[in-house]
């Protein structure tokens, strides 16, 4: 039970840390673009300064998975990225509507800490199952 205790608070950890990157690249491009398609620019950035945080961390620290090299490396982060799609669509869902039903910064950044949270709880399970699991043996040869 230890051990899922403590998979649990690292996972926290480490999707607060990749949050306050998401939400603080969001801030960033907000600050320092405020044209058309500001809040459009600023999710697509934070989704793009975020992910591969939580992707290092979450491979080493709660997965314990070591890849073979950076080839293989390349190889799961896509699919660990693919595996994000819904989960990114349903934050950024959350995030938007957000947005539009309060018209404020501070409302959407509470829907971006919502649809993140609900995201990053699918997406463990998605991971677990999917992602971060030993290669099945190469038989016959």
């Amino acid at each position: 039970m230890k051990d899922v205790a403590r998979i649990a608070f690292l996972y926290t950890v480490f999707a607060a840390l990749a949050t306050g990157v998401n939400l603080g690249s969001q801030a960033v491009v907000i600050w320092l673009y405020g044209g058309r398609h500001a809040v459009e620019l600023s999710i697509l950035a934070g989704t793009a300064s975020g992910l591969p945080v939580k992707y290092i961390l979450e491979k080493r620290h709660i997965f314990g998975f070591r890849t073979e090299n950076l080839a293989h490396d390349g190889r799961l982060f896509i699919l660990y990225s693919g595996m994000g799609v819904f989960t990114t669509a349903l934050f950024w869902g959350i995030e938007y509507a957000f947005h539009l039903a309060f018209g404020s910064d501070a409302m959407r950044y509470l829907g971006g800490v919502i649809g993140l949270t609900l995201g990053y709880v699918i997406k463990y399970r998605l991971d677990k199952r999917y992602v971060f699991v030993a290669p099945a043996p190469v038989r016959g040869t």
